[in-house]
C-alpha cells in the first residue's frame, strides 16, 4: 500500500528541477510515490524527468500534451495517487532531508482531515521563516474556526497547497481538487474550500519546505493576462461562501481579502502590458460591482485610505465611462 503520494509539477524549470529532484531523494521510502506531472515543458524539463523516473524510487512522471497551468496539473496528479495521504511541491522549490516522513507522523499522530506547516522563504540568498497564521500548534480544531477573525491574516490567507499534507477522505469528498484551468490564484478557492468543508485539521511547527521566490518565469513576475485570474479565482470564493450557510459570519472576510488582492494589483498596474492595465481596470469595477453592495462598503471603510482609494477611483471610473458612452 501506498501511504504518501507527493504531487510536483513542472513547467520550463529546467535550472530547478535537479535541485527539486535530488531533495525528493532524500525523502524517499517504500512506501512513498513521487508524481511527478510536466505540464508540456519546452526547455531540458522533460528530459531530466525522464531521468528521474529511472533513477527516483517511486517516481511516476505524466506528461500533459498541451499546458493547462498549475491547478490542472496538480488535479492530474491528485487523479493518479494511490496513497492514503497526499502532499504538493513546486518543480522549483526544494525539501530538507527526512521532511516528509515527520510531516506524514505528524498528521498520523494528530489523526485530522489536514495538518498546515511553516516554511521558508528563498529570495535569492536571503532566507525567512513563515509561519502558519494560526497561534494554536498541534491542537486539531475545526477548520472554519480559523477562518476569521476578518480583519486580521488567517489560515486562509496562508495559501500554499504544498505547505501542509492531506488525507484521502478530503479527494473521496472532493475537497482537494483545484478550479481546472486557473493559471494564477489557484491555491485560493482551494484553500477556502478546504477550511469550509474539512472537519477537522492542525498547524505544526515543521520546517522543511524551501519556497524559492522571485523566479523570473513565476506568474507572479510577470504582468501579462494569466495574472488577471485572481479575480476569476475570488469571484469563486464569494460565490461559494454566498451559499454557506455561515455566510453572513464568513463573507466580510472573503470580500476584504479579494479587495486587498485587488487593491495589491491596481497598486503596481505600471508593471502589466498597456491593454492588460487596462482590462484589469475594466474587470476590477465589474468584480466590485458583482460583491454584495452592504459587506463591500463597510470593507472599504475599514480599509487603509491608500488601498480604498484605489477601489474607489476605479468604481468611479467605470461610472464615468458608462455615463459617457450613455
Amino acid at each position: 500500500m501506498v501511504k504518501l503520494s507527493v504531487i510536483v509539477p513542472f513547467y520550463n524549470v529546467q535550472q530547478y528541477a535537479p535541485d527539486t529532484l535530488k531533495s525528493l531523494r532524500a525523502n524517499t521510502r517504500e512506501d512513498f510515490e513521487f508524481i511527478l506531472v510536466d505540464d508540456c515543458s519546452t526547455d531540458g524539463t522533460p528530459d531530466i524527468l525522464a531521468r528521474a523516473e529511472r533513477e527516483l524510487p517511486g517516481a511516476v512522471v505524466v506528461r500533459h500534451e498541451q499546458n493547462g497551468g498549475l491547478a490542472t496539473a496538480r488535479n492530474t496528479g491528485i487523479d493518479r495517487a494511490r496513497g492514503e495521504y497526499l502532499t504538493f511541491l513546486d518543480g522549483d522549490d526544494w525539501l530538507a532531508p527526512g521532511y516528509f516522513p515527520q510531516l506524514l507522523s505528524a498528521i498520523e499522530e494528530l489523526g485530522c482531515d489536514f495538518v498546515r506547516t511553516d516554511h521558508v522563504q528563498c529570495t535569492g540568498r536571503a532566507r525567512s521563516i513563515h509561519r502558519v497564521p494560526h497561534g494554536r500548534r498541534w491542537t486539531v480544531m475545526n477548520p472554519r474556526e480559523a477562518i476569521l477573525p476578518a480583519d486580521r491574516s488567517t489560515s486562509v490567507d496562508y495559501a500554499y497547497a504544498w505547505a501542509g499534507i492531506y488525507h484521502r477522505r478530503l479527494v473521496d469528498r472532493g475537497v482537494l481538487h483545484f478550479t481546472h484551468g486557473l493559471r494564477t490564484a489557484e491555491d485560493r478557492p482551494w484553500i477556502w474550500k478546504l477550511h469550509r468543508e474539512a472537519e477537522s485539521f492542525a498547524a505544526v511547527g515543521l520546517l522543511g519546505v524551501y519556497y524559492r521566490r522571485g523566479v523570473a518565469s513565476s506568474l507572479t513576475q510577470i504582468g501579462d493576462v494569466r495574472q488577471l485570474d485572481f479575480i476569476r479565482a475570488f469571484d469563486q470564493v464569494i460565490e461559494e461562501t454566498a451559499a454557506d450557510p455561515e455566510a453572513d459570519k464568513l463573507l466580510p472576510k472573503a470580500v476584504r481579502t479579494y479587495c486587498a488582492i485587488m487593491a495589491h494589483h491596481l497598486g503596481q498596474i505600471e508593471r502589466f502590458e498597456p491593454a492588460v492595465a487596462r482590462k484589469l481596470r475594466s474587470m476590477s469595477a465589474s468584480a466590485l460591482k458583482r460583491m454584495p453592495q452592504d459587506v463591500l462598503a463597510e470593507v472599504m471603510d475599514s480599509m487603509d485610505a491608500q488601498r480604498a482609494a484605489r477601489l474607489r477611483r476605479v468604481r468611479r471610473r467605470a461610472v464615468g465611462t458608462r455615463t459617457v458612452a450613455a
